[in-house]
């Protein structure tokens, strides 16, 4: 089977990324944005970066900024009533995958009004137009949201998330500034680095890796475990390099989908309100030992790309522990938990690994899996 590459129609990257937004609004013709932000980034000044150059260039926007850490069915809701509130015709996400996501659903909606209950977006929705323009400013480096063509929604009454595909959301344009990241915390920063991590491994050893996405990957793993120690302390360097590495991860996985960690980590995240990237950090070497004997000679390359010695003189068992090695001693150094001792409780266990199994990532995990298999994975966490 062909594989099928999308990607955003134009990417800035680097420092001054954003200046270019008022420009690329003027030139599709836009001239009414909503900027999509939460509150943090607009009490912050973090928005106003952005807001002060769509003033300075002439441009009126409204603003709608109760976006929700993990958006839910209502925000989405909300966002569409804001959207056609304010007439706008684009939207400009401030934010990590939060703000992005939202977007996307809202974007989505507002461009196909069949969809406006929002449960019906889960999957790969057959919506027939593309999303209202979006102009994507990520300030985590880790979702890749501004790149790809998924967002995750959860379902508060059903205690889930649900992923939604479709090559109708990508943003049109995206603003990859490192200073825009720059005011993250720590704690932040490692989560998010690990996700994009997480998106790099699995999309790496999904079953539909193809060749060209196998490089964006091993090409963001490499720069990952480079740059998160400096992205954590703040570094310039660090955060330039985390910005691209995420962003490069986003174009790999995106197109050819994740695994069991990401399908276990949307559990914990909605049922426990536990941020996405942590759970997936948590959950990554887990996953691979998991799928490890269905990963052929790639964890030999994984091993290599995060700079292990030696790697090509190991037993291919050797170089697969070493890869997750890698990963753990990585985890541990930017202050990620070992496990979910005091988060997760062995009565949810049951929910969380039916709720994995029925999620769309799972079905790209290079190992087939059962419910009672995802039980032993959470439990051996506990």
């Amino acid at each position: 089977m062909p594989a099928r590459i999308i990607l955003n129609e134009t990417s800035y990257h680097g420092q001054g990324a954003i200046v270019s937004i008022p420009s690329e609004l003027k030139a599709r013709g836009l001239s009414r944005p909503i900027v999509f932000s939460d509150p943090f980034l607009v009490k912050a000044g973090i928005s106003a970066k952005v807001t002060k150059l769509l003033d300075k260039a002439g441009i009126k926007w409204a603003l709608f900024d109760s976006i929700k850490p993990n958006p839910t069915i209502e925000n989405v809701k909300a966002g569409v009533k804001a959207f056609k509130k304010a007439k706008a015709d684009s939207i400009i996400a401030i934010g990590g995958g939060s703000s992005i996501d939202t977007a996307k659903a809202v974007g989505i909606i507002a461009a196909n009004p069949s969809f406006s209950d929002v449960r019906s977006l889960e999957g790969v929705a057959p919506t027939k137009k593309p999303s209202k323009p979006i102009f994507a400013v990520p300030t985590t480096a880790g979702t890749a949201a501004e790149v790809t063509i998924n967002y995750v929604i959860t379902d508060e009454e059903k205690k889930r998330k649900f992923v939604c595909v479709d090559p109708h959301d990508i943003p049109v344009a995206a603003f990859v500034d490192p200073d825009m990241m720059s005011s993250m915390p720590a704690s932040l920063t490692a989560f998010t680095g690990m996700d994009a991590l997480t998106h790099a491994i699995e999309g790496y050893i999904t079953k539909g890796a193809c060749a060209m996405t196998d490089m964006m990957h091993i090409e963001a793993i490499r720069l990952i475990a480079l740059h998160l120690p400096g992205a954590v302390a703040n570094k310039p360097e660090g955060r330039e390099g985390m910005a691209l590495a995420q962003y490069i991860a986003g174009m790999g996985f995106s197109n050819v989908g994740l695994g069991i960690d990401h399908a276990m980590a949307h559990g914990l995240s909605a049922l426990y309100d536990m941020p996405h990237g942590k759970a997936c950090a948590i959950l990554l070497p887990v996953a691979m030992k998991f799928n490890a004997a269905k990963s052929g000679g790639k964890y030999r390359n994984i091993a290599v790309a995060m700079g292990v010695k030696g790697v090509e003189k190991m037993t291919l068992a050797q170089a697969r522990a070493a890869a997750i090695g890698a990963v753990e001693k990585l985890a541990a150094k930017v202050g990620i938990p070992r496990d979910l001792k005091g988060v997760l409780k062995k009565e949810d266990i049951g929910f969380l690994a039916k709720s994995a199994y029925a999620d769309a990532c799972r079905p790209g995990n290079p190992r087939e899996c059962t419910v009672k298999e995802i039980e032993k994975l959470y439990a051996s966490l506990a």
